[in-house]
């Protein structure tokens, strides 16, 4: 992996516990040097904890509302509050995992460098339009297999970078209920493009992207009645993950994933979290279809505009069928309004 220009990662945290000693400790030696924005959740009461030694500025919920309006900082709890992160940040590339997550082990016992390999996946050209059998052909010992189209090889910006989880994966609550003991122990170790028009869930643990390319598309936008403080009660990093991916998809950018992996340490209780009313599930089944049958105007040429134009054909096609589908469209204009202010105002 070439040397990384610190000057241009962000590591974004969203500190959903207050006490992050333990979290960045196992982190210094990879954060080290690194600017660090930690957004403090703004329902979290208690100070944070914050060892020495890093290059950190910390967000709280006042200076939230200084920069946002106390009238949209609702937009930022819970998991959200690392889109203020997102928002603020002006380097190119953002780094964000979540505060249960530790380094992992690669199958030689060597510590994985997540932020090396994200922003090495982000650095190198994505190939969306024609799949690579060895999977991400600018890897070290990887190619472009026999066949492979010469005038595609030089690939397209890679818009984003989603690392995957050993130990608790990111599953939704049905599946861990059901399979209360099951881990992740098998570390693959490739790259991917995701292919065009090909979704994903995109999952906010541990992921980094371009925030030149594709910045105004982090956004914090649809949020479940019952939303609470543990991935299985979310949606909000899924929903964003697909509208990264049409957004990237429509502009000739590409998203990864794969390598790097993190230790997802447990948090939470799968059994606990479907006796709530949890309507995530029924969300995704209305929301496949839409991003579907979706294609944005040619028109859209940035980034903010395929934003509002996806937030009005979310009003227009779901807007109907559940109420928090109309609420995100509203936050995802709200969410370009501020991108635009704040960003303008730098």
């Amino acid at each position: 992996m070439s040397e990384i220009n610190k000057n241009e990662v962000d590591i974004v945290i969203g500190a959903l516990n207050a006490d992050l000693t333990q979290f960045l400790n196992s982190w210094k030696p990879f954060f080290s040097g690194f600017h660090l924005i930690v957004v403090k959740d703004p329902e979290l009461k208690q100070e944070l904890n914050i060892p020495q030694g890093f290059d950190v500025d910390v967000y709280s919920k006042t200076d939230i509302d200084k920069v946002v309006g106390s009238s949209n900082s609702t937009m930022f709890s819970g998991y959200s509050c690392r889109y203020f992160g997102y928002l603020i940040s002006k380097k190119k590339y953002i780094v964000s995992i979540d505060d249960d997550c530790v380094p992992a082990k690669d199958p030689k016992g060597f510590l994985v460098d997540a932020v090396s390999q994200h922003v090495n996946n982000l650095e190198n050209p994505a190939t969306p339009l024609f799949f690579n059998t060895l999977y991400d052909p600018y890897c070290e010992g990887a190619d472009f297999v026999r066949g492979y189209p010469f005038s595609l090889r030089s690939g397209v910006p890679c818009a984003a970078s989603c690392g995957l989880w050993l130990n608790l994966a990111d599953l939704d609550a049905p599946t861990q209920a059901l399979k209360t003991e099951q881990r992740n122990t098998s570390y693959v170790d490739a790259v991917m493009t995701v292919p065009l028009k090909a979704m994903l869930p995109i999952s906010g643990i541990n992921i980094a992207f371009n925030r030149e390319l594709v910045g105004p598309a982090l956004v914090p936008a649809l949020r479940l009645a019952g939303e609470g403080k543990v991935r299985w009660e979310t949606l909000e990093d899924v929903w964003c993950g697909m509208c990264l991916k049409h957004i990237s998809d429509h502009l000739g950018y590409g998203v990864k994933t794969g390598l790097p992996y993190v230790w997802r340490n447990e948090r939470g209780d799968a059994v606990e979290s479907l006796r709530k009313k949890w309507e995530g599930m029924k969300l995704m089944e209305k929301s496949v279809p839409f991003f579907e049958s979706l294609k944005l105007p040619e028109t859209a040429l940035k980034v903010e505009d395929c934003v509002i134009e996806l937030a009005k054909a979310v009003k227009e096609q779901l807007g109907s069928e559940d109420p928090a589908f109309t609420q995100a469209a509203d936050a995802m204009v709200k969410w370009i309004q501020l991108w635009n202010s704040v960003n303008s105002s730098g």
